[in-house]
């Protein structure tokens, strides 16, 4: 999913929360007089990440964004995206000194925070800034595009709210989150991709299909299995024979499905979806649900936003109604 909302736009609403220059003005000196007082308190790096709940929101979240931006963020077990984003974010946060801090909320625990933020699914994350909620992204993001939210993020902090964050105790190496163990689904996909890169067709396919059995919806896996199936179908084909053969014979369907395949596999896609969708036209029953389901496993080869496939969904579409 392409990351949303990447901008702090409707940050300038709240322009209004403090005098923007006195209020950074006096932030800077208290953190001025802080250093000369010895450096004042300084919050230890591990506190720069911390997981809130809906009883803690208040205090970790709504009160500290007074003093430091809070960046929230919804993840979950079942959403390894989610998880990685705020691995990142975690990292980034003690990269970045005390300019901000991480508050990662399980979505599953807390279905009222879920539900108050209005997310619309995960990745998903927010900021709290001077007691106020804004979106920054929602979906996974590239880290430069993480990093320019941020910065924007920082910005408005500072020149709007007199927020700079807060000091990180010296000589303290930024706390560094534990490798999060793989989930047994992304051990299977692992298998099943080690399975294909390896030529062991066979194992690819079982792989693939035991991830599916557990996660239906799993569009990696889904990618995989046509990927496997297609090259297990072509790996022993005589090009030559299997063209004169569909060439020769265009009412025989395997003829066609083969030389279908052969055309996909040789990157020639759009020959593959039209002589299927040619196929689809002109048969009937048992033939025409052959060519239609070949035609459909082609498009998850290939992937459902590929124009080429959205072309030849609306071809079939036509010549089906």
């Amino acid at each position: 999913m392409q990351p949303r909302n990447m901008s702090m736009s409707g940050v300038v609403d709240l322009a209004a929360v403090k005098a923007a220059g006195e209020a950074k003005a006096k932030a800077e000196q208290a953190r001025a007089d802080a250093a000369r007082n010895g450096g004042g308190p300084a919050a230890p790096a591990s506190s720069l990440v911390i997981d809130v709940s809906e009883a803690t929101f208040e205090s970790d979240v709504l009160q500290r964004s007074t003093e430091v931006p809070v960046v929230v963020s919804f993840e979950a077990e079942q959403a390894p995206a989610s998880l990685d984003l705020g691995d990142t974010l975690a990292r980034l946060a003690g990269e970045y000194g005390g300019r901000f801090i991480v508050a990662r909320v399980d979505v599953y625990a807390n279905q009222m925070l879920f539900q108050q933020f209005g997310v619309q699914g995960i990745p998903a994350v927010f900021a709290v800034l001077a007691g106020q909620a804004m979106p920054l992204f929602q979906g996974a993001a590239p880290e430069d595009q993480i990093r320019e939210v941020l910065d924007q993020l920082i910005a408005v902090a500072e020149q709007r709210f007199g927020i700079v964050g807060i000091p990180v105790a010296e000589g303290e190496a930024p706390a560094e989150e534990p490798e999060r163990p793989a989930t047994p689904q992304e051990i299977a996909l692992s298998a099943a991709h080690d399975a294909l890169d390896q030529g062991d067709l066979g194992g690819a396919i079982q792989a693939y299909k035991n991830v599916l059995s557990d996660d239906p919806g799993n569009t990696e896996a889904k990618l995989g299995l046509a990927q496997a199936e297609l090259l297990n179908r072509v790996q022993d084909a005589d090009p030559q024979a299997v063209r004169k053969a569909a060439a020769d014979n265009p009412s025989d369907v395997p003829a066609q499905l083969a030389a279908a395949d052969l055309d996909l596999a040789g990157g020639h896609v759009e020959d593959a979806f039209g002589r299927l969708v040619e196929t689809v036209r002109r048969t009937a029953g048992e033939d025409r649900d052959a060519a239609r389901l070949r035609l459909l496993e082609l498009f998850e080869v290939i992937g459902s936003d590929d124009p080429r496939v959205t072309a030849a969904r609306a071809a079939l579409a036509r010549v089906l109604f």
